[in-house]
C-alpha cells in the first residue's frame, strides 16, 4: 500500500474509530496491570521512586520494541534525521518524562478516582492547544460541547460514594492537571513533527530517551525493584507492548487527522479501565450498570459531536 492510499485509509471514520478505540482499550488495560505489577515487584503505594523506575523500564522496553519491529517492517534500521533529534527529545520530555512524573507524584497525593477524572482533562487541553495556540485546526463551540459531554461520561463512570470531593492540593490534583497538559502538548507536537519525521521513529526513540531519563531519576531518588519472577517478566513485556502499540498507532492517527478528532476518543480510556479492573483484579464494580451505560452513551455522543462536520455528516 502506497502512502497516498494509507493516508486515505487512516482518514476514514470507521478506521479512525476502531484504531483509536483499540488504543484506549490498551491504555485502559494498563490500570489493573500496573496494580498487578506493583504486587509482583513488591512496590508499595507510597514508593513513588520505585513506581517511576517500573515505568521507566517499561517505556525503555516499549521504545526498543517499536524500533525493532519498525526496522524489520522497513527493512532498515530506523533512526531520526540529525536535524530532527531535538524534536525527538522535546517530544520525549512532554509525552513520557513530564506526563508520567507529574502523574505518579500527583497520584501519591490524591485519590485514584480524582486522578482518573482530572487526567481526562488532557483531551480538553489537546483540543484547546491545537486550535488556539498551535493553530493546527479551528476551535469552535461544537468541539467544546463534544469535549464537555465526553468529560461528563468520564466523571459518571468514576463516581462512587464520596470518591470525588472539593479538596485540592498543588502536589496532588495540581500535578495531575500538569500531567494532562503535558499529554496535550505531546499530541500537538506529534502532529507537527510527524510532517518531517517518521511517526514510528518518533514514538520509539522518544520512549527510549524518556524511559532512560525516568530510570536515572528514580535511581537518584532511591528507587529499586525486587527479584523479577516469570510472571513479572511477562507482565513487563505486555506493559511495554501496550505502550508501544497504543502510542505508535495514536501518533500515526494524529499525523493524518485533526488532533480534536483523535484526542476525544481518550474519554474512553477510563471506561475501559473500569471494566478491565473488574475483570482482571476481580474487583466488584461499585458503579451500577445504568451508570456505566450512561457514561458510555455520553462519551460516544461527545465523540460523534466532535467528529461530525456541519452539513456533511461524520468527518470525512
Amino acid at each position: 500500500m502506497n502512502k497516498n492510499n494509507l493516508s486515505v485509509l487512516l482518514k476514514k471514520p470507521p478506521v479512525v474509530c476502531l484504531a483509536a478505540m483499540f488504543c484506549c482499550a490498551l491504555w485502559g488495560s494498563a490500570f489493573p496491570f500496573i496494580k498487578i505489577g506493583y504486587e509482583l515487584f513488591k512496590i508499595s503505594a507510597s514508593d513513588t521512586a520505585s513506581q517511576i523506575l517500573f515505568a521507566g523500564i517499561r517505556f525503555t522496553f516499549a521504545g526498543m520494541l517499536v524500533i525493532i519491529f519498525g526496522s524489520l517492517l522497513s527493512r532498515r534500521i530506523l533512526f531520526p534525521k540529525r536535524e530532527n533529534l531535538i524534536q525527538v527529545v522535546s517530544l520525549s520530555l512532554f509525552q513520557t518524562v513530564l506526563q508520567y512524573l507529574f502523574f505518579y507524584i500527583g497520584l501519591a497525593y490524591t485519590s485514584g478516582t480524582k486522578a482518573s477524572v482530572l487526567n481526562s482533562t488532557g483531551v480538553f487541553f489537546a483540543v484547546l492547544f491545537s486550535g488556539l495556540i498551535f493553530k493546527q485546526e479551528k476551535f469552535n463551540f461544537q468541539k467544546a460541547a463534544g469535549c464537555v459531554i465526553g468529560f461528563a461520561g468520564t466523571v459518571i463512570v468514576n463516581l462512587s460514594g464520596n470518591s470525588l470531593d472539593v479538596n485540592v492540593s498543588f502536589l496532588g490534583e495540581g500535578f495531575i492537571v500538569l500531567s494532562a497538559m503535558s499529554y496535550a502538548v505531546s499530541s500537538v507536537l506529534i502532529k507537527r513533527y510527524s510532517k518531517s519525521e517518521n511517526a514510528v521513529t518518533l514514538s520509539g526513540y522518544q520512549f527510549i530517551i524518556g524511559g532512560v531519563s525516568m530510570i536515572v531519576f528514580s535511581l537518584v531518588l532511591g528507587g529499586s525493584l525486587n527479584l523479577i519472577s516469570a510472571k513479572g517478566v511477562v507482565l513487563l513485556f505486555y506493559m511495554a507492548f501496550l505502550s508501544a502499540a497504543a502510542y505508535t498507532l495514536w501518533g500515526i492517527l494524529l499525523k493524518y487527522n485533526d488532533v480534536s478528532h483523535v484526542a476525544v476518543f481518550g474519554f474512553m480510556t477510563p471506561v475501559f479501565g473500569c471494566i478491565f479492573s473488574a475483570l482482571f483484579l476481580k474487583e466488584s464494580i461499585n458503579q451500577s450498570v445504568l451508570q456505566i451505560i450512561s457514561a458510555l452513551i455520553l462519551v460516544c455522543l461527545g465523540i460523534i459531536i466532535v467528529n461530525v462536520k456541519r452539513g456533511s455528516g461524520i468527518n470525512d
